[in-house]
């Protein structure tokens, strides 16, 4: 069996998988929020979270030979250690806002910014480790005799003793040289640390064995292989069977992102989307900070003693519906201001809460086809979109999708994909699969767009556009 470990924002998960059937044997989830793990608002403790996931991982593991290990875990996340690897931070996650305002001085400079961007394929932002840690600098932390990680990167060393990260990890914290593969020089000397004070850069096939120390938490034989820990947004390109030009994939859950595989970075010449490393090649990307978190801040307020199915039972008209612009948790893509505000614009009396609640589901997908449209301008327009996430809970919503983009849109049957995605890693690496680029996946619906609904939120996203300027003009300080 290979076991997979993931440590997200918010939840520890594993995987049993049987490489020779290619099947899922089990699957473990627990959720926690950030004061469960001893943190605060987008920072958690980093030793809570690895005690979390050794006891989920060793409970499902219990009984079953394991070939391989995978751990993983998310795109964003920085923690200092001092020499002796004793944290001396939190592990900062991708929702610290702590370092806006060092984000929003940075990027009031376009030639810093524009600089930054081409280097990096990462937009000047809050969210990104790179500026957390600028951040730290700025409040006369003290880097000196230090070591940092990313989460998974100390989950990692806590497994093996080894120090060690993946490109494709780095490239999300923002610290990357994407055209070098290394370490970027000019943002650790700005930040006042050297590329030594993090791990030696890997690809999932370098592996390392696993320690006696991490045998011993686990309940397994020391000396399997351990891969090196990839982020979730990675690994669902991997679970999508999209590591090929033309599929591109778009990922609605508490946030949402559209990825798709390129040869070779990609970065246009104004900072717009993202380009990160994937296990093979590259891929770029686009995220919303708005997606689920927003729908269940609709329902939950507007209609707190009803279920999901019973509000969007019947439908509403399209037509007649408020605006809503989706940030209530700040922007990523495509403006990236996190200052940004959101709401809805454009409401009457006789409008009900349901209509509301309609709006922030279109909202949501009017900014994701914002980002849509940034990707293709940069590398064309894809021949396959594969749709994944909480939205496939709701018919209407993924209908809407459909609508919206005016393309079909294929559901794959793909469940926990990042997990997924570390298992096919896993097959790779004990020898079960010859080609990551080989690994596909069953299609079992294709969801239509109709075209005289697609017409009309053509007309009402020319109206959220508009609106989305006028808000950025009028409300947003830089």
């Amino acid at each position: 069996m290979i076991l997979v470990l993931e440590a997200s924002t918010t939840s520890v998960k594993a995987l049993l998988f049987d490489p020779g059937k290619a099947a899922v044997v089990r699957i473990a989830a627990e959720s926690y929020s950030y004061a469960d793990t001893g943190g605060e608002s987008g920072t958690q403790n980093a030793d809570a979270v690895f005690a979390r996931i050794i006891k989920l991982g060793r409970e499902l593991a219990a009984g079953f030979e394991i070939e391989a290990l995978a751990p993983t875990g998310t795109f964003h996340s920085i923690l200092v250690c001092d020499k002796t690897m004793k944290p001396v931070t939190p592990a900062f996650t991708w929702e610290y806002t702590g370092a806006r305002a060092t984000a929003a001085e940075l990027r009031a400079s376009p030639e810093y910014t524009k600089r930054y961007y081409h280097r990096s394929g990462c937009m000047v932002h809050a969210l990104y480790p790179a500026f957390q840690l600028l951040h730290l600098k700025r409040q006369e932390f003290c880097f000196t005799d230090t070591v940092i990680f990313t989460q998974s990167g100390y989950n990692f060393w806590r497994l093996t003793g080894e120090r060690c990260e993946t490109k494709s990890t780095i490239s999300g914290s923002g610290m990357l040289n994407i055209h070098k593969l290394e370490y970027d020089r000019e943002l650790c000397a700005e930040i006042g640390i050297t590329a030594g004070q993090m791990g030696r850069l890997a690809d999932y096939y370098q592996t390392v064995p696993l320690s006696a120390e991490g045998a011993e938490l686990l309940g397994l034989k020391a000396g399997i292989p351990v891969l090196p820990p990839y982020p979730d947004g990675a690994l669902n390109q991997v679970a999508a069977g999209a590591l090929v030009p033309d599929i591109m994939t778009c990922s609605v859950g508490t946030s949402a992102a559209l990825r798709l595989s390129v040869s070779q970075p990609l970065i246009p010449e104004t900072p717009s989307t993202w380009c990160y490393r994937s296990p093979v090649s590259w891929m770029i990307g686009a995220a919303t900070n708005g997606a689920c978190n927003c729908v269940d801040w609709a329902k939950n307020n507007l209609f707190p003693h009803n279920s999901y199915a019973e509000v969007e039972k019947e439908p509403v008209d399209f037509s007649a519906m408020p605006f809503f612009l989706p940030f209530l948790f700040g922007e990523r893509c495509p403006g990236w201001m996190d200052s940004r505000q959101g709401g809805f614009f454009r409401l009457r009396a006789g409008h009900s809460a349901k209509d509301m609640y309609f709006s922030v589901l279109e909202g949501i997908l009017f900014n994701l086809y914002q980002c849509f449209e940034s990707l293709c301008a940069t590398a064309g327009i894809p021949r396959h979109i594969q749709l994944s996430g909480g939205i496939l809970n709701s018919s209407s919503w993924k209908r809407m999708c459909a609508d919206i983009f005016g393309r079909e849109m294929e559901c794959a049957k793909v469940s926990q994909a990042s997990l997924l995605g570390g298992a096919v890693l896993g097959m790779a690496v004990t020898g079960y699969l010859e080609d990551l680029k080989s690994y596909k996946v069953e299609i079992h619906e294709v969801i239509t767009p109709d075209f005289e609904k697609h017409r009309l939120f053509e007309e009402r996203y020319r109206t959220y556009k508009e609106l989305y300027r006028y808000e950025a003009a009028s409300l947003c300080p830089v």
